[in-house]
């Protein structure tokens, strides 16, 4: 069966200037080159994964996915718009999780789900119905005029996660969405990815869990050092070992053979 490719990533690069202290550990140098010369594709229907160590390079791609900062380089089409030339066509196709989302303690998720819901042009009838749907199948219905800063740690990150998703994207990003949660939470969010690749939207999720993205995801990008060291199908990639020890031999033979 033929795939359909939703995503393009050409070429992207990105850098940043460092201070003053942050170049006492980078050896002195001006600037840091968080992604370099990245190129992939991801298809219709399937849970992309992106794997790194620490400061590889992917929450800085994702990022530029999500048209929040801008390329120095290259270009990336999300359904064939471009997030250089066309961001706010991007913004309304996409949903977007990250472990930086803050939500404001005064804010109610109820409040919060309207509050995105309008900005993205949701109908009403269709946005309760959808908050309805959502707020049930996270456990949120029954928090929903709880105060942010009176919830638990994993009730705000499903209702980050709910937030993300109140105008039925097609393609959307997950930065470490699991990250800091309990097993239940855990299981919950990963049931929802899941659901979202049955129903044929894409996700590209980004975890430091081999377990996570050896059981989740369909394809697995792996970036070491802003560069891509391997890319293929979970079960290609880790053919005869597992997904933990192949990522080392790749982190290894990147680092000159030193581990």
């Amino acid at each position: 069966m033929e795939k359909t490719e939703i995503l393009r990533v050409e070429h992207l690069k990105k850098q940043f200037r460092l201070s003053f202290r942050q170049r006492m550990t980078e050896g002195g140098a001006k600037v840091k080159v968080a992604v370099d010369d990245l190129s992939f594709t991801a298809y219709k229907g399937e849970i992309f994964g992106l794997l790194g160590p620490n400061g590889a390079g992917k929450t800085t791609t994702l990022r530029m996915l999500a048209t929040l900062i801008k390329p120095d380089g290259g270009d990336a089409f999300i359904d064939g718009i471009s997030v250089v030339h066309d961001p706010y066509g991007i913004r309304g196709k996409i949903g977007f999780l990250t472990s930086e989302l803050k939500l404001e303690n005064f804010f109610t998720p109820d409040y919060l789900f309207d509050f995105f819901s309008e900005l993205h042009g949701v109908p009403r009838d269709v946005r309760e119905e959808r908050k309805k749907e959502l707020f049930s199948l996270f456990g949120i219905d029954r928090f929903a005029k709880v105060k942010v800063g009176n919830l638990s740690t994993g009730m705000r990150q499903k209702t980050s996660i709910v937030i993300s998703l109140v105008h039925d994207p097609d393609f959307v990003i997950f930065d470490e969405p699991t990250n800091g949660l309990d097993v239940i939470t855990a299981k919950t969010v990963t049931d929802y990815l899941s659901r979202l690749r049955s129903q044929g939207k894409t996700v590209i999720l980004s975890t430091h869990i081999f377990s996570l993205a050896e059981k989740m995801c369909d394809r697995i990008g792996v970036i070491i050092g802003g560069r891509l060291a391997a890319l293929d199908s979970t079960q290609s990639l880790i053919a005869g070992t597992t997904l933990e020890d192949k990522f080392f031999e790749l982190y290894s033979a990147a680092q000159g053979g030193v581990s």
